[in-house]
């Protein structure tokens, strides 16, 4: 038979002793794969210490990063907050110029209009037959007819004047005072003058308020005065104004 083999089998000491004077020794055996087995886990609990510190600082990192990313973004923000409201300061400041200009525009164009108001309204009366048609005062005869003829009775050198603005439709013989003009004042009036003075004015003539149509002379001292109102006569006394 040969020699048989016997395996080796190796085992760490570990002693364990105190300073005290009776002290004894201790001895005990571990077994190789013990320590192997606390050496691994060792170095796995190292190596994930390891690897966590350096898990917190990279999110530490990150965290640092992204504050100050969210700083500079806060920071970009606040600046154009402040270039918007600077903005807005400056349109505001427009708009008030321009509701000053729009006040100032308002009240110029109400003034204006108030003014062509006002003008129209004395271009309207020029074109109302409410003035004497005569340039002096003269007595007034009365009205008589049914034609509503006003007679007035005037001294020599005076002169029959239209008693407002319009237009010479007619200059005719007058079988009683000689002769007849007809002026059409374009808003439904027409006024008839009959004298037997020489006629100053020519149909299709325009005439101004207080132009001369007759001279009164001695032989032409009566002056006979009409007012039509859409094709009917009315009472001329209704219309002037005898202060004028």
């Amino acid at each position: 038979m040969g020699r048989s083999r016997h395996k080796r089998r190796n085992s760490h000491v570990v002693i364990v002793t105190s300073d005290a004077a009776d002290a004894r020794m201790k001895q005990f055996r571990i077994r190789p794969w013990i320590v192997q087995t606390i050496v691994i886990i060792l170095c796995v609990l190292v190596g994930a210490l390891i690897g966590y510190f350096l898990y917190e600082n990279n999110v530490r990192t990150g965290e640092v990063k992204q504050t100050e990313a969210q700083n500079e973004a806060i920071s970009i923000l606040e600046q154009e907050k402040a270039d918007l409201e600077a903005q807005v300061a400056g349109l505001n400041e427009e708009i008030g110029e321009l509701n000053e200009q729009i006040r100032i525009l308002s009240e110029t164009v109400s003034q204006k209009v108030q003014s062509e108001g006002e003008l129209s309204g004395q271009l309207e009366q020029q074109y109302l037959p409410t003035r004497l048609p005569l340039s002096e005062r003269a007595t007034m005869d009365g009205v008589t007819g049914e034609d509503l003829t006003l007679v007035f009775t005037a001294s020599s050198g005076a002169m029959v004047v239209a008693t407002a603005s319009g237009t010479v439709i007619g200059v005719n013989d007058d079988t009683e005072y000689g002769h007849n003009v007809w002026i059409d004042h374009g808003n439904g009036y027409v006024t008839v003058y009959r004298n037997q003075g020489e006629v100053k004015v020519k149909q299709g003539e325009t005439v101004t308020r207080g132009a001369t149509l007759f001279l009164i002379t001695e032989d032409s001292s009566k002056l006979g005065y009409q007012v039509r109102k859409d094709d009917v006569y009315v009472d001329p006394m209704d219309m002037l104004d005898i202060s004028g």
